[in-house]
């Protein structure tokens, strides 16, 4: 039996941490939540049934919850590169989708979020 690719979906992150445009944003923490894709090569995966065989997708919550923790960016977009390219550095990725969501933008407006969506390839 021949294998693809698997996607790993992971729905929902939440994080607290200072990213924005105002001066406000960068002083004040505030609420994220991320969605991951991860399209992954494990062809071992499912037939050894052990981690070492598959993207540990722990792994993968913890390293975009350090990109979130890290310095401040200005824009969602800069944020959404810099957890992809965290992601892509496992050579078993070979596609990664971001969404990242604001939950209090800092709008006049009754808005549940404002947030961005990318996809990045492995070059």
């Amino acid at each position: 039996m021949t294998t693809g690719p698997a996607r790993i979906e992971l729905r929902g992150l939440r994080v607290v941490s200072a990213h924005g445009v105002l001066a406000e944003e960068l002083t004040r923490s505030q609420p994220f939540e991320l969605d991951l894709d991860l399209l992954v090569v494990v062809p071992d995966a499912a037939r050894t049934d052990a981690l070492i065989d598959t993207v540990d997708y722990a792994a993968a919550l913890a390293a975009a919850a350090e990109v979130m923790a890290g310095p401040p960016r200005l824009l969602l977009e800069t944020l959404a590169e810099a957890v992809a390219d965290r992601l892509l550095a496992d050579p078993r990725v070979l596609e990664v989708g971001v969404t990242i969501r604001k939950l209090r933008p800092p709008v006049p407006y009754d808005l549940a979020s404002a947030g961005v969506r990318i996809t990045r390839t492995r070059p």
